[in-house]
């Protein structure tokens, strides 16, 4: 129920060519390179743990099988105790499992510890004129990692970081300086002039970090590589060279797009169907916005817990955050006296709340042909639908977000607002564009204040909300499309985030939605369905966000009882 700013941050390290080289080298920087990420992202490497997961070849009468594994448990214990950060796990061993296939001798190693959450950084350029250090790793003669001189440059990194002199950073590793230099630009498309030393440009640079700074780092550890600029040229400058950003990154992101692709086919559909364009959202009297009953001072929620379902507490809390009472009930199917009993629980619960929330998750495991059918046939039972239409009648309210909408949508009580209202021609949720889950966040556009939900809002204002879903495209035909806009029952749809127009572009649009539809209404506006997770913000929950990303649909609803009819 409360708030808390520690949270935890892992890391993994694992060079395959420096371990085929040396399986000794390859443990021990497998070590430092962990410490390194959690350095880059606020983290402090004196109080990280260890788990290691190994893969060696099969073990024969051939003595080197052997002194693989050897070599690499001795390069990682021989790092633990130089840095004094202890094991506290491992993964059960994987050697041999292929037969005569073989990986080269492996030894990844997880660091793990706990951070302040207001103290983690991205590695992402944060603006223009501020300045680019390197603070490099110098390997002793024989290749192992110098402890001592980490130990410094580490305590460097975490007390500007924590002082907010350094706003980002990059732990640089096979790609050298200019690996890390490129990523760090494309993130938020900034630009950089630098001038980087030949022998740090590509070269392996384990333990280093690469470092932006809104200020001089004056420290004789930290060199200065140059400054980051704005980007409009579209380059990066380096060492008197103008590259193109766009065509390093798309370069950088190509092996992988076959297998996990970023976009899915361009779909031409317009993001308005016909007979819409220009509409001004329907605006409901002001009368029809307010709760017809008596004043309540904390409204009760009701949240049913079904098979699948995983966002029953962020709902909850997020309920009670603003001011509301929160109930849960399980619905339990294991037997038919479970279903019986559930049923007539749910039925009174509906009875006595004020607000039923159906939450997000993958309910009986998201269905063949379409997720939220189970909880819609439950909602179409007899004594729970006379319930549900009872807290309408009364001036409740219901809200579906994710798995929740998906149900609200086979149910019929969206778009219609009420049940049992589905035809062949109701809009459905079908899988992604991409064919695969999506977990990301996405830029939406207020389209409708005709909500108690959306009270205070305007249309066109923004909000950058967390999705995650496998099957959010919202499917609805062009003349059913048309008089949900003119309804003014389109409360939110996807929107361009350097635009804010609606649009059918991926990833802004990260399932297809027709007519960048993210949410929609009932017609009385007391029902909200949305595919976007408003439930999930926390303060410093998410990081390098310049958005708005506090939907006050939780505060809105709880202040609709609490200006009832007097």
């Amino acid at each position: 129920d409360g708030y808390t700013d520690t949270a935890s941050i892992m890391a993994c390290g694992f060079d395959p060519a420096l371990s085929a080289w040396s399986p000794y080298h390859g443990a021990a920087y497998a070590m430092v390179e962990a410490c390194a990420k959690v350095v880059a992202a606020g983290g402090d490497y004196r109080t990280m743990r260890f788990s290691c997961q190994e893969y060696f070849e099969r073990m024969t009468g051939d003595p080197h099988t052997w002194g693989k594994p050897l070599a690499a448990l001795l390069g990682a214990l021989k790092m633990q105790a130089a840095f004094g950060l202890p094991s506290i796990g491992g993964k059960d061993s994987m050697s041999g499992t292929f037969e005569d296939l073989h990986v080269p001798p492996t030894l990844v190693a997880f660091g793990v510890t706990t951070v302040r959450a207001s103290r983690v950084i991205s590695p992402e350029l944060k603006w223009e004129g501020n300045r680019l250090y390197l603070i490099p790793h110098r390997p002793l003669p024989n290749r192992m990692p110098d402890v001592e001189q980490l130990r410094g440059n580490w305590d460097l990194v975490r007390d500007a970081v924590a002082a907010g002199r350094i706003v980002s950073a990059y732990a640089a590793g096979k790609g050298g300086v200019a690996e890390a230099l490129c990523k760090m630009a494309f993130g938020n498309a900034f630009g950089i002039r630098v001038k980087v030393d030949p022998q740090d440009l590509f070269c392996l640079a384990t333990g280093s970090l690469v470092v932006e700074a809104d200020g001089e780092l004056d420290d004789p550890r930290a060199l200065l590589l140059g400054v980051v600029t704005s980007g409009e040229d579209g380059r990066l400058h380096i060492n008197g060279h103008a590259v193109d950003s766009a065509a390093l990154q798309a370069a950088w992101e190509e092996p992988f797009s076959a297998v996990y692709p970023l976009a899915s086919r361009p779909d031409m559909r317009r993001v308005l169907p016909k007979g819409s364009e220009g509409v001004k959202p329907f605006k409901a009297r002001r009368a029809d916005l307010r709760y017809p009953g008596q004043p309540v001072a904390e409204p009760l929620v009701y949240l049913p817990v079904f098979p699948g379902t995983n966002c029953d507490y962020d709902t909850a809390k997020a309920f009670r955050r603003a001011g509301a009472r929160t109930r849960f009930g399980v619905f339990r199917n294991l037997t038919e006296e479970d279903v019986l009993r559930s049923i007539d629980e749910m039925a009174e619960a509906i009875g006595q709340c004020q607000i039923l929330a159906l939450c997000g998750g993958f309910s009986a495991g998201d269905e063949p042909d379409g997720s939220g059918k189970f909880i819609a046939n439950v909602l179409n039972n007899g004594r729970i639908t006379e319930a549900v239409h009872g807290l309408l009648d009364r001036g409740g309210l219901i809200l579906g977000i994710c798995n929740g909408f998906q149900a609200l949508v086979k149910s019929g009580l969206l778009p219609y607002g009420r049940l049992g209202l589905v035809t062949e021609n109701a809009p459905t949720l079908f899988r992604n564009d991409i064919n695969r889950h999506v977990s990301r966040m996405a830029t939406t556009r207020v389209a409708s204040v005709n909500s108690p939900w959306l009270a205070g809002m305007q249309v066109g204002d923004e909000y950058t909300i967390p999705v995650s879903h496998g099957e959010g495209k919202f499917v609805v035909n062009e003349e059913l499309a048309a008089e949900l806009f003119n309804r003014g029952q389109v409360a939110f749809q996807y929107a361009d985030p350097l635009t804010g127009e609606a649009t059918m572009a991926s990833p802004a649009n990260p399932n297809g939605s027709w007519y960048a539809i993210e949410g929609i209404l009932s017609p009385d506006g007391r029902i909200l369905g949305k595919m976007g997770h408003s439930e999930r913000y926390e303060e410093n929950l998410f990081k390098n966000i310049g958005a708005q990303l506090d939907q006050p649909l939780f505060e809105n609803a709880v202040r609709y009882f609490q200006g009832g009819k007097s």
